[in-house]
């Protein structure tokens, strides 16, 4: 393993950004392409079709960040077979969720729209965009156990390859169906259903390279180990309580916009995407924690661990810092590229200053995330989850009834300021038990 420096991690970092910002800017052009249909209930029945799906998906992300943890430990161990083993693992869970979620559709559709209770536009929109990109599951899972093996070994640059084809692909395809070819909604989810899918094989094509190049083989008995299923599934377990808890906490502020108006969600949406924009920047320097503090955790490196640590977190609070005065400066521009609409405009301005604090306020909770990770310290990870949800939850449902969406935008900053604040007070607990 080579020397963790400021240059290493930049290294590792700049392509997750890269693959990362074009997650959120995927959100920007389909919310730019719908924007330019004259009805404001467009761009809220994509928000609230996404904000589904990251309920649906991201609730099993653990496919990703759980594997990325054992891969980097594995890789750290110098157990090449073991490494190949966690890879089969995380597809073949992949791929029975995928089919659970299909068998499973018509149920989540009703339960998602009674619960967020949108205006009849927004929801029979919204169903057309759902009915359309759930066929994806088991591709957009496989994506998952593909990017967090690929981020476990280190390898940043072709997990950046796999996830810019995704994105690319998926912007391109929603842009000819809905500005060309006047599939509306039904050309968004079309296209991110075609982008999804031969996303998966091209990840299957670059994993199946390293895999030939190691030459490692393990046995079904391997795949299989009842010890080594049962940790795994433990820890996607936690991790999954922990990701459920947070899209739940960003669907519940979705569905309080709702409550408010149809421009509010369409506002909120949009100062979201710049949130996200944010967000998973800053999760370059968490990702390569992810794979360094694993790495260091499998090699039993506590200075490793340490450098690790106090380098990749350095520069998250400087981009956190960065990002927040761009959204602050950058934001009326960005506002006007996504929507047409001059109320939405207007509204969406006022609680700017709300969406350029994020990135800043939740730079601590997105690194240490990617720290616990990496150590597989998946219990505290979710407690804490638990925890900052409760408080969040309380301050919402306190605050909006009095300051209305201010109070809303209070109550998500706290919920990002409480995760870090908890995660920080276990960090001692977790050095402890990784290098006892």
């Amino acid at each position: 393993m080579t020397p963790i420096t400021h240059k290493s991690v930049i290294t590792m970092a700049v392509p997750i950004m890269l693959a990362n910002v074009s997650q959120p800017l995927l959100g920007v052009v389909d919310t730019a392409v719908i924007g330019q249909l004259p009805d404001p209930f467009y761009i809220g029945a994509i928000a609230i079709g996404a904000l589904i799906f990251s309920l649906v998906y991201w609730g099993f992300g653990f496919l990703r960040m759980g594997t990325s943890g054992i891969a980097a430990q594995a890789y750290g161990a110098g157990d090449g077979k073991e490494l190949a083993a966690v890879l089969y693992r995380a597809l073949l869970l992949a791929a029975g969720i995928g089919v659970v979620l299909l068998l499973l559709a018509p149920l989540i559709s009703k339960l998602s729209f009674w619960l967020i209770a949108a205006s009849p536009d927004i929801e029979r929109e919204a169903k057309i965009y759902f009915d359309i990109r759930i066929w994806s599951a088991p591709f957009s899972l496989a994506n998952y156990a593909i990017l967090g093996w690929l981020i476990g070994i280190g390898q940043m640059r072709w997990a950046f390859v796999v996830q810019i084809y995704l994105n690319v692909a998926n912007m391109v395809l929603d842009a000819l169906f809905v500005l060309h070819l006047d599939m509306a909604t039904a050309g968004i989810g079309y296209g991110t259903l075609i982008a999804e899918v031969s996303s998966a094989f091209v990840g299957l094509a670059v994993v199946w390279m390293f895999l030939r190049r190691d030459g490692e083989r393990p046995s079904r008995a391997r795949i299989l180990d009842r010890a080594r299923v049962r940790r795994m599934v433990l820890v996607n377990g936690d991790i999954m309580v922990r990701t459920l808890c947070l899209t739940f906490g960003f669907s519940w502020f979705a569905a309080q916009g709702v409550k408010i108006s149809d421009v509010a969600v369409s506002a909120n949406a949009i100062l979201m995407q710049l949130f996200f924009m944010g967000s998973y920047m800053i999760d370059g320097f968490a990702t390569v924690s992810e794979a360094l503090v694993g790495q260091s955790v499998g090699a039993k490196s506590r200075q490793r661990y340490n450098t690790a640590v106090r380098i990749s977190s350095q520069w998250a609070m400087v981009t956190g810092a960065v990002l927040s005065l761009a959204i602050l400066l950058a934001g009326p521009w960005a506002i006007d590229v996504m929507s047409v609409n001059l109320d939405i405009r207007s509204y969406a301005r006022t609680f700017l200053w709300w969406a350029a604090l994020t990135p800043i306020l939740g730079a601590a909770c997105f690194q240490l995330d990617g720290i616990f990770i990496g150590a597989t310290r998946t219990k505290d990870m979710r407690n804490m989850m638990i925890v900052s949800l409760i408080v969040y939850l309380a301050a919402g449902y306190t605050l909006m009834p009095v300051f209305g969406n201010h109070g809303l935008w209070f109550a998500l900053s706290l919920f990002f300021i409480v995760r870090g604040f908890t995660l920080y007070a276990r960090m001692p607990a977790l050095a402890r038990d990784a290098f006892a």
